[in-house]
């Protein structure tokens, strides 16, 4: 069929698509054509197919300039696209005349040597016509695949990294996922800083750290698990001063102390902190499984002058921190006598 042939009554009139589905009540009419008119709006290409023969009847102009060509409305895909291209698009197209609903698919199709590729939505309008929206995702497609090769050497990069870290600490005492102290010597540091603070009349903080639950530690289990600890370790060990004090208390909980530091710049030391670590990727299978952690914050000796006490206060902070949804800090409270 000739490109330039007049329009016959099942083609679009010189109005364009919105003018031609307002003359086919039977498809919608004035609505369908407002519906589609927004699509184009949204950067979207549209076309009409005859239903039969698999003509395209109408097609907005864009849709020409992704095939490369002059122009589409009057020809077949046949005419447009390669053998396989063609029949895969038959087949999609003869579900949607059957099942009459709206079906999404995506297409990759060689267009003038370049792999292109699009998601289609097709809706049948009624027993004659296919609608069908085109929308191009062939640059987007290429982003995520560039996202997913620099996942994939940062994970290899994490990897290798804590690899070494494991094998230097070997034998030291150290919490091997996280490269942290563990409980043991926390609670001996611990009452060594309340003995000095004590002796000295000088304020420390202590902050209790867990790691927030997630979709991905449901959804990969422990292996996720074991990457966000390793997370929390590395802003820890990178974060935390000499004098300070930063361990592992628990399989979800860590705590750090900071020595002869009052509870407003802790505060804003751990907020700190906070964003370091949701700022951090993490990756799993080629996955960011986003990291974060809700701290409790208290002061010895104005929260509490006790080890059992200060503890209890942090856990009780920590706490509320992920009753309000996580990823935030609470200062434990201070009671006023």
């Amino acid at each position: 069929m000739d490109s330039t042939a007049t329009p016959s009554a099942t083609e679009p009139a010189a109005g364009g698509l919105a003018h031609w589905l307002a003359s086919h009540a039977e498809l919608g009419g004035e609505a369908l054509a407002g519906v589609v008119a927004l699509v184009e709006r949204l950067g979207n290409q549209v076309a009409i197919k005859a239903a039969a023969s698999g003509r395209y009847v109408f097609a907005t102009p864009g849709l020409a300039e992704l095939f490369e060509q002059d122009e589409v409305t009057g020809r077949t895909d046949a005419e447009l696209l390669r053998a396989d291209e063609t029949t895969a698009l038959r087949r999609v197209e003869q579900t949607v005349m059957a099942q009459r609903g709206p079906v999404v698919s995506e297409h990759k199709l060689d267009i003038h040597g370049r792999r292109r590729e699009f998601s289609v939505t097709r809706l049948a309008l009624g027993a004659d016509f296919l609608l069908s929206v085109w929308h191009e995702r062939t640059e987007e497609r290429q982003r995520e695949a560039q996202l997913q090769r620099a996942l994939a050497q940062i994970e290899q990069q994490q990897a290798a990294m804590e690899q070494v870290r494991r094998e230097m600490q070997q034998g030291s005492g150290r919490d091997e996922v996280s490269g942290l102290y563990l409980r043991a010597q926390f609670d001996d540091q611990l009452l060594r800083e309340i003995d000095l603070s004590s002796r000295e009349h000088r304020e420390f903080a202590l902050v209790v750290i867990a790691l927030d639950a997630s979709e991905a530690m449901e959804r990969l289990g422990d292996a996720a698990q074991q990457r966000l600890l390793e997370g929390v370790g590395r802003v820890l060990r990178a974060n935390t001063r000499a004098m300070d004090s930063a361990c592992r208390i628990g399989p979800q909980r860590f705590a750090v102390l900071l020595s002869g530091v009052g509870l407003a710049t802790a505060h804003a030391r751990m907020e700190q902190l906070r964003r370091q670590c949701a700022a951090q990727i993490v990756v799993l299978n080629g996955e960011d499984l986003g990291l974060t952690i809700s701290m409790g914050v208290s002061s010895f000796p104005h929260t509490a002058s006790k080890q059992d006490d200060l503890m209890s206060a942090s856990e009780a902070a920590v706490l509320e921190a992920q009753r309000r949804g996580g990823n935030q800090v609470v200062l434990a409270s201070i009671a006023f006598s």
